[in-house]
């Protein structure tokens, strides 16, 4: 199999943190399902795996289980105008070219097809506004926070607060409020100087109020839904599906939560009563659900919030799970959560925007 086909297949028998890391390498937020390393059986995005992980709470299973078991395909000796009108129609960026007893001989990419990237998340606008949190001390990356706020200290030519906006702009979004504490003036300085296509309001916190205390002074300003987002962390996702998996579910909040796999690289021992060994598991793999900082909250929830006082976003979540309120979790993989907020994290952030 060619290499290029082999980064978007997966053998049915693999499980699901292997399908993640396929994935994400792959680039394409799909994988075709075979066996016999060339038959095709179906096809796996990253919205099935979403939708297995909320269905059964596991981080774990067969890709057979939760694959589409129906893909779309086109067959050797395609037509190119129908191979077009195809991708057109289902709205789809990749699709395999299969021969007669299935096996997988190419795949079509839309910017092959159409020599230009396929249109995606651009045109998917959503209306709401983000509050980014931005009024920490940022004391994990000193000694750059004596000098520059958190917000400010820069991935490639852009500081991290402008990579965050970037992002949610380029679906549609243009109202930004940004809370402000530490270092207030040098943020807001380095916004005065850009020239930018939406705006920004500062909420302006008097003492460190936790990430969800400075929300209570935005209650009589924002109705229905909207974003908040750490100030160092950056998501790769689609922001149209965490809003529309919000509305649908009509959660009070949700929850973005990255995958995240960690290798023990010692031998566990498990032992039973009297100190008996009962077995070694060798430098086992662990997998857990991870709040990455980005959430959507329902503008309801802000009479959780109290006034002028320290309340973490945690505190804020049990208060509504007290009152039996309802918090969702829209998991992303591993690779689309991007955490600056740790020196080693931020030095792997550096590389993968230098790619």
């Amino acid at each position: 199999m060619k290499t290029e086909l082999f980064k978007l297949c997966i053998d049915n028998i693999s499980d699901l943190k292997t399908a993640l890391k396929k994935m994400d390498d792959g680039g394409k937020r799909v994988l075709f399902v075979v066996e016999n390393n060339s038959k095709l059986l179906g096809v796996l995005t990253d919205g099935d795996i979403r939708r297995w992980i909320l269905r059964t709470g596991e981080l774990k299973g067969c890709v057979s289980e939760f694959c589409n078991m129906n893909p779309i395909v086109i067959h050797q000796n395609y037509d190119s105008d129908a191979a077009k009108r195809l991708m057109l129609d289902k709205k789809i960026g990749v699709i395999p070219v299969i021969g007669n007893n299935r096996e997988i001989i190419d795949i079509l990419l839309w910017e092959d097809i159409f020599s230009e990237k396929k249109p995606g998340l651009a045109e998917k606008k959503i209306d709401i506004p983000v509050v980014i949190m931005a009024g920490g001390k940022g004391t994990r990356l000193d000694p750059f926070t004596r000098i520059l706020p958190k917000p400010l200290i820069p991935i490639g030519d852009k500081p991290i607060i402008e990579i965050i906006v970037d992002k949610f702009c380029e679906f549609g979004i243009s109202e930004f409020y940004i809370s402000v504490n530490h270092k207030s003036k040098m943020i807001k300085a380095y916004f005065e100087e850009l020239s930018t296509n939406y705006t920004i309001k500062y909420i302006d916190e008097d003492k460190p109020l936790g990430t969800a205390g400075s929300l209570k002074l935005l209650e009589n300003k924002l109705k229905g839904s909207f974003f908040v987002s750490n100030c160092d962390i950056i998501i790769e996702s689609d922001y149209s599906e965490i809003y529309d998996y919000h509305q649908k579910n009509e959660n009070d909040i949700t929850l973005v939560a990255a995958v995240k796999n960690y290798r023990i690289p010692y031998g566990i021992c498990e032992i039973g009563n009297g100190g008996i060994l009962s077995v070694i598991r060798e430098k086992p793999e662990y997998s857990f659900l991870v709040n990455t900082g980005l959430y959507i909250l329902k503008s309801e929830v802000f009479r959780f919030i109290p006034e002028n006082q320290f309340f973490d976003i945690t505190d804020l979540i049990k208060s509504i799970q007290h009152e039996n309120g309802k918090i969702g979790v829209f998991p992303v993989s591993d690779k689309s959560w991007i955490d600056v907020g740790e020196w080693e994290e931020y030095r792997k952030a550096v590389r993968r925007f230098e790619i």
